[in-house]
């Protein structure tokens, strides 16, 4: 199926020009679903600044209650004008009833002097909107870089790379596409935002959730909405969209329909529609026959229900990934219910037997998922569907967690292949980058 890596039509998720010919922006426009509808607050609840499992962790009773407390807020502080949503600079978060997950959202707004805004993505903040002149107060926090930036990360950037706000009373058009927990933002027509982790506000150790609702934030001053809209995305989408950003580099390393340039349990494996599975009831271990030291791999993966793989890293060609090779990395339907007494270090994305990686990035069973594998000397990271859900030292782990030998865990080189253990799990849009170059 390689012929579909190179067909799918990039204008989907490519940058769009400022100002569309009508018929492109019909195009452009195509699939989104506007946000303000029969001039009400329909399909929008109160909601403040609040950390989701606090939330979660209500009881029905209670969260009934809590919302008939901030609906009354929102009522007394937010309100339909026309086509435009205002907001007095008071009140809770107007917040969509519905949660989203990845999707290209798109509005324009307007506010005042001294104003501070910002809108939540997921119920994390925040995309933030404030005053960027010198009057305002605030360029010691970063308002004289302007606007659209992400505010509150701490390890990532967190302000725009130009100014680009318009003057005070005049509309700021925004677009904002969220994958996993990679952000992208457009202010007036330039992006100022590029591809960057928003970080988790409430819990910095794990990546942001998987879904959440998009929040528009009131703080201290007037500011008004319009033209609100949203497109939701797809699997497919959300795996085109991670796989046009950095490719400088990478190469395929599968052609689709044959195993050129692959070795070990060759017989083990088929080809069915440009993906590698395992023959039913079969395994082992399949690896390229070019050796790598340094290096990033991207895939993506279809996993059945139960379904089990690995990825050997640095493997010698001889032995158990997980063992002799520097680590496998753990391919696994972490929901199936025979896996639910795992170990921690066992589920998808973990180093098997010694460091686990964060669990519920995982797409549902069937859908195609999309992941980046980093190896730099000891150091892994896993990137699945824009989360990064291990970042680990092999170094740093003087004794295994499983308590077993791991003698191939400081290998500076070795082969790169998956470890098969008998399910039909399948990859295609295989892709490596030589780092040591």
């Amino acid at each position: 199926m390689l012929s579909f890596l190179f067909s799918f039509p990039l204008c989907a998720v490519a940058a769009l020009p400022a100002t569309p010919l009508p018929a492109q922006k019909k195009r452009i426009e195509s699939g989104f679903t506007p946000l303000l509808q029969e001039d009400s607050l329909k399909g929008w609840r109160g909601r403040p600044h609040l950390d989701p499992r606090v939330e979660a962790a209500m009881k029905e009773e209670e969260r009934a209650a809590k919302q008939l407390e901030w609906n009354a807020d929102r009522d007394a502080h937010w309100r339909v004008e026309g086509k435009e949503i205002v907001n007095d600079g008071h009140g809770v978060f107007l917040t969509t009833e519905k949660e989203y997950g990845d999707f290209d959202f798109r509005l324009e707004y307007k506010t005042v002097p001294l104003a501070d805004s910002g809108i939540y993505l997921r119920a994390n903040p925040q995309v933030q909107i404030w005053d960027w002149r010198e009057e305002g107060g605030k360029w010691e926090l970063g308002a004289d870089k302007g606007s659209g930036g992400l505010w509150n990360n701490q390890v990532h950037e967190r302000f725009p790379t130009k100014l680009m706000d318009r003057p005070f009373g005049k509309w700021n058009e925004l677009r904002i596409v969220m994958v996993g927990s990679k952000v992208s933002v457009w202010m007036n027509g330039e992006k100022v935002v590029h591809h960057t982790t928003m970080e988790n506000y409430f819990d910095r150790a794990r990546p942001v959730p998987m879904r959440g609702p998009i929040q528009l934030q009131t703080h201290g001053g007037e500011i008004r909405w319009r033209n609100l809209r949203v497109k939701e995305f797809s699997a497919q989408e959300s795996n085109d969209w991670l796989a046009i950003h950095d490719k400088r580099g990478f190469r395929f390393i599968f052609n689709g329909n044959s195993f050129k340039g692959w070795s070990g349990a060759t017989d083990e494996y088929q080809i069915e529609d440009g993906a590698i599975l395992c023959k039913p009831g079969s395994g082992g271990n399949l690896y390229t026959k070019r050796e790598w030291s340094d290096f990033q791999a991207r895939f993506e993966f279809q996993l059945p229900p139960g379904g089990n793989n690995g990825l050997a890293i640095r493997y010698p060609g001889e032995g158990t990934p997980a063992y002799q090779g520097m680590c496998e990395l753990q391919v696994l339907d972490n929901t199936a219910e025979k896996y639910a007494n795992l170990k921690e270090y066992q589920f998808h994305g973990s180093a098997y037997g010694m460091f686990p990686a964060h669990r519920g990035f995982l797409r549902e069973v069937g859908a195609w998922n999309f992941e980046q594998v980093t190896v730099q000397g000891s150091r892994i990271q896993v990137e699945l569907n824009g989360f990064l859900i291990l970042d680990c030292d092999l170094s740093a782990l003087p004794e295994s967690v499983d308590a077993k030998k791991h003698p191939g865990k400081d290998r500076t080189s070795g082969f790169f292949g998956f470890a098969g253990h008998g399910d039909p799990v399948r990859f295609r849009a295989i892709q490596m980058r030589d780092l040591t170059r």
